[in-house]
């Protein structure tokens, strides 16, 4: 079998299962099998392909009509322009998610500039890391800021560090910590200048409606109690305590529960409240300012 008749019954089964952008995920499989990429997959279509890597192939589809996300399969998922190692202990990153991390550079750069370039004091707190996408991400795009990372998943943080390594340079590191939210931190810990999160935020009795491939990522990651503010309600409550007068706190959350989160951070004393929409036009992150100290 060729590789283009490969890629036509791939995706013809794909479809006939009622998964979206079928020819997209073919290719991407059969281009993972071959370790090419898709452009050169199209160049090679009348290449036979061996018993075995067709034989991956078809494992690969069978997981992929199973409910398992491409980026499971493939063991990668690119974000902020880099490529993540994800499995199955931590949420895909999601391009939505990068708004999170667009809206984190945003107060940073400001920040530097009414500080007179002293970027390098700045601390910047990631809780529920997962992957470490945001935390590594922006420490990626400013150096000098120190990032440390939490996350309650010993797995997670796994492939957080593995991530960490292979993405910064030598001299640029990532601090992780395991724990619950803020009682990761070790007691001398410094104040942040801004905390970031995209903590778990879907209502518990939601989950069992998402599609079947989310509901294979880690339930850990995607539970945010009855109402799904669980642990951003945890967050701001206690927020306030680890950052320097004038800090600033963004999350990640569903945009029905925006007007909700607005209200608990005005109450906890956030000022300047901010809105960013995600690439559909939703709210997706809100952020405010600590007051006075």
């Amino acid at each position: 079998m060729t590789i283009r008749e490969a890629l036509t019954q791939g995706s013809a089964r794909l479809k006939e299962a009622g998964i979206e952008n079928s020819n997209l995920d073919a290719s991407l499989l059969l281009a993972h099998v071959l370790e090419t990429n898709r452009a050169a997959l199209a160049a090679r279509g009348t290449e036979s392909l061996s018993d075995q890597t067709l034989s991956s192939f078809n494992i690969n589809l069978d997981r992929r009509l199973n409910g398992e996300c491409i980026a499971y399969i493939l063991g990668k998922k690119e974000f902020f322009n880099l490529d993540f190692i994800v499995n199955k202990n931590v949420l895909v990153p999601r391009p939505d998610t990068e708004i999170l991390v667009e809206a984190a550079l945003k107060k940073l750069k400001k920040k530097n500039e009414e500080s007179g370039n002293r970027c390098a004091a700045f601390g910047v707190l990631d809780l529920c890391t997962g992957s470490g996408a945001v935390a590594i991400s922006l420490k990626h795009e400013i150096p000098a800021v120190e990032v440390c990372a939490v996350d309650i998943s010993k797995e997670a943080l796994v492939i957080a560090e593995l991530n960490a390594k292979r993405l910064l340079p030598e001299n640029s590191r990532v601090n992780f910590f395991r724990g619950n939210l803020f009682k990761a931190l070790p007691k001398h810990n410094r104040l942040f200048s801004l905390i970031v999160s995209n903590p778990p935020y879907i209502p518990s009795g939601k989950i069992k409606t998402l599609s079947k491939e989310v509901q294979n990522e880690p339930r850990l990651a995607l539970d945010g109690g009855k109402s799904g503010t669980k642990i951003i309600r945890q967050i701001i409550n206690k927020a306030q305590t680890y950052l320097e007068k004038g800090g600033s706190l963004l999350l990640e959350a569903d945009p029905s529960q925006m007007k909700e989160i607005a209200l608990l951070l005005e109450k906890r004393g956030f000022s300047d409240i901010e809105l960013y929409k995600d690439l559909s036009g939703q709210e997706r992150v809100i952020g405010g300012n600590c007051g006075k100290r």
